[in-house]
């Protein structure tokens, strides 16, 4: 059987015909004068081979794929005159309307390009100034409050106890030390000792109506809050408190921590009572209370008192805090002391209930101290 050949089909040919001829009505570019002899050999030698068959049909798909090529060369030329006779038409009209010769080749730039630089250089952009934040210490009222050494004044001006932790903590208020002793924001720790380590605060007194176990005074603040959350739990009815122990001088501290010592070793001392110059009872604002029913317990008897349970709900209101709380021994480097109350004053003693903080270190954002 003869296999068909598409290229030799009847339909075939007469498309390929057909192709021919309207290729050939297309209008080609005029040639230069000196490549009209080639032009008219070219011509002559399609007339002289348009008998053949295969070969017209070959040179019609040569013709086919030159004449798209022609017709965008066309386009561009085109295109390329329309720019040209624009540019010139507006030169010309700037120079009939005794325009500069500039202007006419800035308008000419509109349409071949982006405009010129010009001469002053690229603009640059101009940026609002950023005023620096505001701290406490570039606040008059705290900064005097603060040397006239009225805590109370320089919390209040700070904007609470709130807005006051936040500045130290974040280290925009550098003009407070956490280091200073006579400050209710002072922070003692197995890290931070007393700076002098033999510091005697200098306002001790006695707490009205308070039982005391032995004769140890507290700063004044303290001791008269000590002795409003004393007369709240009687008036709560849960009983009475007393208390063993508050200020205790460097002197003391060295007897205490060399008897414990002498107990239970240096390790087991650590853990449980402070080397002197490190010892919260040095600041004259911690105090150690025992519960009292007719006669007072022990220390290890307050965390499951009735006293011991208002005091944890409580004592914030009256500016104390615990300082040592249950599972926090990794951070405050002391373990759990539901007897050991420390003065910061209401307005630190709310923030620090209401932020949910366990330890000064992490209220004021210092490292754990949980060694020396």
């Amino acid at each position: 059987m003869t296999r068909h050949d598409p290229e030799t089909s009847p339909r075939r040919a007469a498309r390929a015909e057909a192709e021919r001829l309207a290729t050939a009505a297309l209008t080609l570019p005029e040639a230069a004068a000196d490549d009209a002899p080639a032009a008219a050999s070219t011509r002559r030698a399609l007339r002289r081979d348009a008998g053949a068959p295969q070969e017209r049909a070959s040179e019609t798909r040569g013709i086919r794929r030159l004449a798209p090529v022609l017709l965008r060369r066309r386009i561009a030329g085109v295109a390329a005159a329309v720019v040209v006779i624009a540019g010139c038409a507006i030169a010309v009209g700037a120079a009939a309307s005794g325009g500069a010769p500039e202007a006419a080749s800035d308008a000419v730039a509109q349409i071949a390009g982006p405009p010129a630089v010009a001469d002053d250089g690229i603009p640059v952009p101009q940026l609002a100034a950023v005023a620096a934040t505001a701290t406490p210490c570039d606040d008059p009222a705290f900064t005097t409050a603060l040397a006239a050494g009225d805590d109370a004044a320089v919390i209040d001006a700070a904007g609470g106890g709130g807005a006051f932790r936040a500045a130290v903590a974040s280290g925009i208020a550098p003009c407070v030390s956490l280091s200073d002793p006579n400050r209710e924001w002072l922070v003692v720790n197995k890290q931070r000792p007393y700076d002098p380590v033999d510091y005697q605060p200098g306002d001790l007194v006695m707490p009205a109506d308070v039982r005391a176990l032995e004769d140890s005074a507290l700063r004044a603040p303290a001791a008269r809050a000590l002795t409003s959350l004393v007369k709240a739990a009687a008036d709560a009815g849960v009983g009475e408190i007393g208390y063993l122990s508050a200020y205790r001088s460097y002197t003391t501290q060295k007897s205490t921590y060399a008897g414990r010592v002498a107990v239970g070793g240096v390790a087991e001392a650590d853990r449980e009572s402070a080397r002197p110059g490190y010892s919260e009872h040095q600041s004259g604002m911690a105090v150690d209370i025992v519960p009292c029913n007719g006669s007072c317990k022990t220390l290890d008897d307050v965390a499951a008192s009735p006293q011991g349970a208002w005091v944890r709900d409580h004592a914030w209101e009256y500016g104390f805090i615990t300082r040592y709380a249950e599972g926090r021994e990794s951070v405050s480097g002391y373990e759990p002391e539901a007897w050991h109350l420390r003065y910061i004053g209401p307005e630190l003693a709310r923030a620090y209930r209401e932020g949910g903080f366990t330890t000064l270190e992490e209220f004021f954002g210092l490292p754990a101290a949980p060694t020396y």
